[in-house]
């Protein structure tokens, strides 16, 4: 279970549409989270990713290589 604190003016509009559809609010609340969540992970992934490089590849390599995980092969 969750409990999550939301400004007035979302829950308001929330509430609205739950008296508008006859569904839950929580119906709302994982829709929304489901259309989102793999964004916002992206999003978080993507910025993790250039605070805390690995490894990097030229435009040579993605071009020329298959295994990514090791040095590029060459064709």
């Amino acid at each position: 279970m969750l409990a999550v604190r939301i400004p007035g003016e979302i829950e308001t509009r929330l509430e609205k549409l739950a008296a508008l559809t006859g569904r839950p609010k929580s119906f709302y609340v994982r829709e929304a989270l489901q259309t989102h969540l793999d964004e916002i992970e992206d999003t978080y992934t993507a910025l993790y990713r250039l605070e805390h490089p690995a490894r990097r590849w030229t435009l040579e390599d993605l071009e020329n290589g298959s295994d990514l995980g090791r040095s590029a092969k060459k064709r």
